[in-house]
């Protein structure tokens, strides 16, 4: 039997666990998640997804809020396990815990690398246009999501996916491709590529200011964006002096001479706005601070006035 210890935190990685848990030729030894975290208005205190699922399957638990020179780390490496399988763990791994690994230390990771390395390579793809992305199961080394590849699997996106959409397709095809895998990696006939340093490109994390959509980017950036970020941490815009979230959008069917951040227009069911090379971006499902997600024509009922053609509403 071939023992595993097993690191994840979202829903991305709980398929992958619990495929793994139902092959009755690996032991997993041990689950690594990230500690509890407050969620909410109230701050409830909230395991990761991938807890949930290792607590269902009663699988040990290790919750260290960092990883390296921690309790858990020594506890862990002392397991002296066949493999180590990541998954959105979020936390860089110790090259003693790396070392620790009897076979190999692997990472399901969600992209075709070596494009976007990084922990948001499925949002930077949608929001980026992609038409495809996929899954490659890599060596995992001291550098980020820098190792030899061994596996790839291309997957669609369509054009009405979110990152949710990718995330569900990507989690249930990196479950797949790992199980088929494995059995090469175990019995040594494996085939490692080194990834090509020239075609290496990044996906850092979301950052608070890049939530903000920016009307100098075209219609179709600025649906992609809302697709990229929905859903969550949702997009949101600077509309004639208040915030409020975008949940969804579309690119009109026609062009406009109007700078960015204009009125094309507007009545009791649509809003439509100069976007980047003189597109026009139609809002589709928005929240107002402090409401819940509503369509446009709900929202424009109650500020149909404060809408005019013509007139502009975000600088």
């Amino acid at each position: 039997m071939t023992s595993i210890i097993f690191m994840g935190t979202p829903d991305f990685a709980v398929p992958i666990l619990q495929a793994l848990a139902a092959q009755p030729e690996y032991e997993i030894l041990a689950v690594v998640t990230q500690p509890d975290k407050p969620v909410g208005r109230k701050h409830v205190l909230t395991p990761s997804p991938v807890k949930v699922a290792a607590t269902a399957l009663g699988i040990k638990i290790y919750q260290p809020a960092r990883l390296s020179k921690s309790q858990e780390l020594a506890e862990l490496i002392a397991l002296q396990p066949d493999l180590l399988i990541t998954a959105a763990f979020g936390q860089f791994l110790p090259k003693s815990l790396l070392a620790a690994a009897k076979i190999l230390p692997l990472n399901v990771h969600g992209s075709l690398l070596p494009k976007y390395r990084g922990g948001a390579p499925i949002q930077r793809a949608i929001m980026n246009g992609d038409s495809e992305t996929g899954v490659t199961i890599m060596e995992m080394v001291a550098k980020m999501d820098a190792g030899d590849m061994i596996s790839q699997v291309k997957v669609p996106i369509d054009a009405t996916d979110d990152n949710a959409a990718v995330f569900q397709k990507l989690s249930l095809a990196g479950r797949d491709l790992l199980l088929t895998t494995l059995p090469k990696i175990i019995a040594g006939t494996m085939i490692k590529v080194p990834q090509d340093p020239e075609q290496v490109t990044f996906a850092p994390n979301i950052k608070p200011e890049e939530e903000q959509l920016n009307l100098q980017q075209s219609a179709k950036q600025l649906v992609d964006k809302v697709r990229a970020l929905r859903p969550e941490p949702i997009a949101y815009l600077e509309l004639a002096g208040q915030r409020v979230k975008i949940w969804d959008s579309a690119v009109a069917d026609l062009s406009t001479s109007l700078a960015p951040g204009f009125v094309v227009k507007a009545d009791k069911k649509q809003l439509w706005l100069s976007a980047g090379t003189g597109s026009v971006w139609a809002i589709k499902t928005i929240q107002p601070a402090g409401k819940k997600p509503m369509p446009i024509s709900n929202f424009m009922n109650g500020y149909l006035d404060e809408f005019v053609a013509g007139q502009q509403v975000v600088e």
